[in-house]
């Protein structure tokens, strides 16, 4: 008898447990391998390093706009984030010619990422441009691709064979969020004013872009 009754005790906890479990569902999944664009404004594709990217970007953004979302609770996005080419950081010198060199991450309208990236090379004795990343811009400075999950990757024009020449950045941010739709931005406030060909001097790109809702 009491064998039974523990074992019935022991079912409604584990049912009580599973339905307690937070529940996830990917709404969105894109490598853009296959050039799908669906949902995005603004949206480029590009070839980078044998792979295919969302960008890239110089003074520009895009826009993913997801509507009929299922009941939730909070929203996970995830991608990984390129910085290309010869980034300042949050350089102000130059009379402005040269940063700071800013890059913004929104969701319906809210800044969940205001922050500068710097690919500047930093010797014993050398003063290298600091970054924001991973904290907002403009009351942190942080050494060069502090937070970085790759800094070994080729540039794209003017570092073109240069490896780190490119920084991966693993972004990944979860929000309360319960609406049935969703507006999710990149964008950048790019300066390089001393270039005739502002895209070659830095950009930046995105792939594995994912976005999960998720219900408590």
């Amino acid at each position: 008898m009491i064998r039974n009754i523990l074992y019935l005790f022991a079912i409604s906890l584990l049912l009580s447990c599973k339905t307690d479990s937070p529940s996830e569902t990917v709404v969105y999944n894109n490598n853009f391998e296959s050039n799908d664009l669906t949902h995005i404004s603004g949206g480029v594709i590009e070839q980078y390093n044998g792979s295919k990217v969302l960008g890239r970007y110089n003074k520009g953004s895009f826009k993913l706009a997801l509507d009929g979302l299922p009941k939730h609770a909070l929203v996970e996005v995830s991608f990984d984030l390129f910085i290309h080419d010869s980034w300042d950081g949050n350089k102000t010198g130059d009379s402005g010619r040269n940063g700071p060199d800013i890059w913004k991450f929104v969701i319906d309208g809210s800044e969940f990422i205001n922050t500068t990236f710097s690919n500047s090379d930093c010797g014993t004795s050398t003063f290298c441009d600091p970054q924001s990343y991973p904290a907002n811009y403009p009351n942190n400075n942080n050494n060069p691709k502090t937070g970085a999950f790759n800094k070994n990757l080729p540039g794209v024009c003017l570092n073109a064979n240069q490896i780190g020449g490119t920084v991966q950045y693993k972004i990944s941010k979860t929000i309360n969020h319960s609406n049935s739709s969703i507006v999710i931005e990149c964008l950048d406030e790019l300066v390089q004013t001393n270039t005739a060909d502002p895209k070659c001097d830095e950009s930046w790109s995105v792939d594995n872009l994912k976005v999960k809702v998720i219900a408590l």
